[in-house]
């Protein structure tokens, strides 16, 4: 059983987990992406409690970028084909190890960071591969609450809830 009170760290793939997958090309070369507000109260909410949050993604977006800054997101990695490498850097940059990580992925590039972490998440909309590896697997699909789901699973099973929910109800 992994030990969620460590988790410092949520780190999560952009595409089919952040946005829902699908990318709206106009014909100015420019792109769109939809992302869920429960997401990223999701993440407001894990900011709150004390955690931190990256994206790690693998391939470059402008729409990714400026949800990160919208949601204060520090350690943004995109056009990242190599996704273990990148993270074990991150985790050397922030002076954590892989049990304080949690990651959440969707599909095969996803598979060596969700090993490595002390807690993979699969959104329900992941490849077949990625749900089997994962330690757990939302009910909701990648942009539609499925970060959010995982945020509150962490925060529930390590204690952390109740104290988060006062601030809410203070």
């Amino acid at each position: 059983m992994t030990n969620l009170d460590a988790i410092e760290l949520l780190v999560l793939d952009v595409d089919g987990v952040l946005s829902d997958g699908q990318l709206v090309l106009h014909g100015d070369g420019s792109e769109s992406k939809c992302f869920h507000t429960h997401d990223g109260h999701g993440i407001r909410m894990w900011q709150r409690a004390g955690g931190k949050t990256a994206l790690l993604s693998g391939r470059y977006s402008e729409p990714t970028q400026r949800r990160a800054d919208q949601l204060e997101i520090a350690h943004v990695i995109q056009d990242c084909h190599f996704k273990l490498p990148a993270l074990q850097k991150l985790l050397d940059a922030l002076h954590l190890k892989p049990e304080n990580v949690a990651y959440i992925g969707d599909d095969l590039p996803d598979l060596p960071p969700i090993r490595f972490v002390a807690l993979g998440i699969a959104p329900a909309n992941a490849v077949d591969e990625v749900k089997q590896e994962a330690d757990y697997v939302t009910t909701r699909p990648g942009g539609q609450g499925a970060v959010r789901e995982a945020i509150e699973y962490i925060l529930k099973n390590s204690g952390r809830w109740q104290a988060l929910m006062e601030r809410y109800l203070a």
